[in-house]
């Protein structure tokens, strides 16, 4: 490769050599599960797949190259590797995070790791006041989300991380990138301590894995989160990270598609007389469109709006449409549509991240940008 490859380049070649036994281009799925030692404690690098396997290790370094990161780490899904990185706290220990976060995280914060003494407060992060009055002498993570999920909050990295380190260096800010993706915007250039992503989305691209990653350049880091995947366990197997590996082939033009097909939906939805709001960083209108411009590529594919109508036609409408397919997650090649409050965000109802009753979200795919619109405006005109 070259000397500096761009990163469109490392997502089809990094850590994928040829396979040296045969010649395959593609890196072969090491379907087993241990290793013959040629002598006690004498291996070739692997010993058993627990804690580690060779299409596990080229899906790590690919990552880790996409990100910027000195060590990439795959789990078994995005919430896997949300679970170990939070197994580095310790009672006491307080996270500050975003108001606005994904229904999973927020169970596992609050159902799961509060009863181990550990605090969360979720405060507005695109406020760099509320993030200095929210920092605590004993807070050890900032929890990011940019976009947030489902408001599309957009936060500024760089601003949020110099300010939570310049509180306490011991710090770490930890950015879900998976709205994102490293394509569109990479949080350790902008002073993130660690990166975590669901490889479900965007990066295995195609609905049919699930998978996790954290991503770091600190060594200390790395080496206390690669001793919890070896002995909590929580890791992918050869074949999941076979189809992320491929899927991240394509990720830089599916992201260039997914940014263009959801910029003309949301100025479509924008227009549309029974449209009350649209959220989607690329509209001037965002609050945080400016920080949008200023760190990412583009500005993805998730779109959030709400009708005039109110709830019940929000659910009606979700009954209606053809090619956006009423099902949760995001990030493959079809397009979704979600109801929040009842699907992906049920866990937040009755907290103060109570995600509203009429909000919609949609993941565009890369379908005809034309017949995506024309499935929204005859949904919207029952």
């Amino acid at each position: 490769m070259p000397s500096q490859p761009r990163l469109e380049t490392l997502a089809i070649h990094a850590g994928q050599e040829p396979d040296p036994a045969t010649g395959a281009i593609m890196t072969p799925i090491y379907q087993t599960s241990t290793y013959v030692q040629q002598a006690v404690g004498e291996h070739k690098g692997y010993d058993y797949a627990r804690t580690g396997n060779p299409t596990r290790t080229a899906l790590e370094a690919c990552l880790a190259a996409l990100e910027g990161a000195r060590h990439g780490l795959a789990f078994a899904s995005g919430m896997a590797a949300i679970d170990t990185v939070l197994k580095l706290l310790d009672p006491g220990d307080h996270v500050l995070a975003s108001n606005d976060v994904y229904g999973g995280t927020f169970r596992l914060f609050d159902k799961q790791y509060r009863k181990y003494g550990i605090t969360f407060s979720h405060v507005e992060l695109t406020d760099l006041e509320a993030v200095r009055a929210g920092l605590r002498p004993n807070t050890r993570f900032v929890w990011i989300e940019t976009p947030t999920n489902p408001r599309l909050k957009v936060v500024d990295l760089a601003a949020v991380a110099e300010l939570a380190h310049r509180h306490n260096p011991a710090i770490r800010v930890v950015v879900d990138n998976t709205f994102a993706t490293p394509y569109l915007q990479q949080p350790l250039a902008l002073g993130a301590d660690a990166v975590v992503h669901s490889t479900t989305k965007y990066l295995g691209g195609h609905s049919d894995v699930v998978g996790g990653a954290v991503l770091t350049s600190d060594q200390a880091l790395h080496e206390r989160l690669q001793f919890l995947q070896n002995a909590a366990g929580a890791v992918p197997g050869p074949m999941d990270c076979f189809l992320v590996l491929r899927g991240l082939k394509t990720l830089p033009v599916r992201m260039d598609r997914h940014g263009a097909n959801a910029l003309a939906v949301a100025q479509f939805l924008a227009d549309h007389p029974a449209v009350a709001e649209v959220i989607y960083p690329g509209l001037e209108s965002h609050p945080q469109h400016a920080v949008a411009r200023k760190q990412m590529r583009n500005f993805g594919g998730m779109i959030s709006f709400y009708l005039k109508a109110g709830p019940e036609q929000a659910r009606a409408l979700l009954t209606r449409t053809r090619l956006f397919a009423l099902a949760e997650s995001l990030g493959g090649v079809e397009s979704l549509i979600e109801l929040p409050a009842a699907m992906t965000h049920g866990s937040t109802q009755g907290s103060p991240l109570e995600v509203g009753p009429g909000l919609i979200r949609v993941s565009v795919g890369l379908e005809h940008v034309q017949d995506l619109i024309e499935d929204l405006a005859q949904a919207l005109t029952p």
